[in-house]
């Protein structure tokens, strides 16, 4: 099925070489995106040209095959900067993925600068990785971690979230997308209003960047974080976009090789950003797929991407809205392709077993957002989540298979 001549979603879907194998004897129907998108073959065929043809450290050598990993490595970032607007490449660092690159600014940004009674602000729907991380600077400081509410739809309450940036807030953490509810938050309106009280935002953009176009510059944060395995590139890499002068000002997070300029045993100079960011031999093959998958992504482009996405989510909105017993959690007017639901009162690890057994891979419990589910008074959600390669037919496998699922517990 296509969209029409902008994208080509069985093409799509051959390049994914996952999408041909079966679960349970049956044809594999992925609808976990948001937790880890699968790999077209160019990402694959890019680690694995790496790794046969151009292996050996980087920074480091003046031998041919260090020269070409570096610049491998170097044009990774490029295009990755390209990818968000970034007004250098020099202000992406490569971290382990999105969890890291919080914790990098957690330590080497607000850490130094922050004192009992300041306050960090986040909202109700944070993945932990955007919740921990803070907690645990309050209890080393003696700040005091602040929530902005969010209505039964799962969209933030604006009017108290105004309310809260005051001269206390020494950071603003807010989520992009939300993983468990689907939620588009207005990221550049939060900014705009936290910049009229001289509040740093970070930003968690760990489900925005595979889904639709992001300007880091047109948002207006200072730092925006994601990770490679959402956006069908390898796991374990990620990146932390921060504005120049934060970045230059900010402390290392990690001692070792790579990020100094200068060592003795009485002190140590650093290198400037990005490089005293990373510290010791990086995920090198993973950078390259990384930059891979911006290039297969960019070959599709983004506005086509959520074009066909926005068309899933509403094809099944209403689809899935037809099975007795089907409750969506999370109804945001602004919403991406994620579709969080109860089913009666069937345990939402029962429904994910069952349809299973139809080869459909769905995912359950709370998400990494306990906080979320909570509100809702419930123990755990299922959430089917989407990417470019899913269909209109998946989504009736999805349906019938939690029909059958609903029958079997009548």
């Amino acid at each position: 099925m296509t969209t029409g001549p902008t994208l080509d979603v069985e093409k799509v879907r051959a390049d994914f070489p996952i999408l041909q194998r079966t679960v349970h004897g049956k044809p594999l129907v992925y609808l976990d995106t948001a937790a880890s998108a699968q790999r077209p073959l160019a990402v694959i065929e890019a680690i694995d040209g790496f790794y046969r043809n151009h292996n050996a450290n980087i920074h480091r050598g003046v031998h041919t095959l260090s020269q070409e990993a570096t610049e491998d490595y170097e044009q990774a970032r490029l295009k990755i900067s390209g990818f968000i607007n970034a007004p250098s490449e020099q202000e992406c660092v490569f971290t382990r993925g999105t969890t890291e690159s919080i914790n990098l600014v957690a330590h080497s940004f607000l850490r130094p600068h922050l004192q009992a009674g300041d306050e960090i602000l986040i909202s109700w729907m944070e993945h932990h990785s955007n919740i921990v991380p803070w907690q645990l600077l309050c209890e080393e400081t003696g700040a005091v971690l602040k929530v902005v509410p969010m209505n039964q739809h799962g969209e933030l309450e604006m009017d108290a979230l105004e309310e809260m940036l005051t001269e206390r807030v020494k950071l603003l953490a807010v989520v992009h997308i939300s993983n468990a509810l689907g939620t588009i938050n207005p990221v550049a309106e939060i900014c705009t209003l936290a910049k009229q009280h001289g509040i740093p935002v970070l930003v968690d953009g760990a489900q925005a960047t595979p889904h639709q176009a992001v300007d880091v510059q047109a948002l207006g944060c200072d730092f925006y974080c994601f990770s490679g395995h959402k956006m069908y590139g390898p796991t374990g890499i990620g990146v932390l976009w921060g504005r120049y002068e934060h970045l230059q000002a900010m402390r290392p997070y990690q001692g070792g090789g790579e990020m100094i300029r200068h060592v003795t045993f009485e002190a140590s100079t650093f290198n400037d950003a990005p490089g005293k960011f990373e510290a010791g031999t990086p995920n090198i093959a993973g950078t390259v797929g990384l930059g891979a998958a911006v290039d297969y992504l960019e070959g599709l482009g983004m506005e086509n991407v959520a074009a066909w996405e926005a068309q899933l989510l509403a094809y099944g909105t209403e689809k899935l809205s037809q099975v007795d017993g089907f409750r969506m959690i999370g109804t945001a007017t602004n919403k991406a392709g994620v579709m969080s639901f109860v089913l009666g009162d069937i345990h939402a690890n029962d429904v994910g077993t069952l349809v299973d057994l139809h080869g459909v891979a769905i995912r359950t419990g709370h998400h990494c957002a306990m906080p979320v589910v909570q509100f809702f008074g419930l123990p755990a959600t299922a959430r089917a989540s989407l990417g470019v390669y899913n269909t209109f037919e998946e989504i009736d496998i999805l349906a019938e298979a939690l029909e059958k699922t609903i029958d079997m517990f009548a």
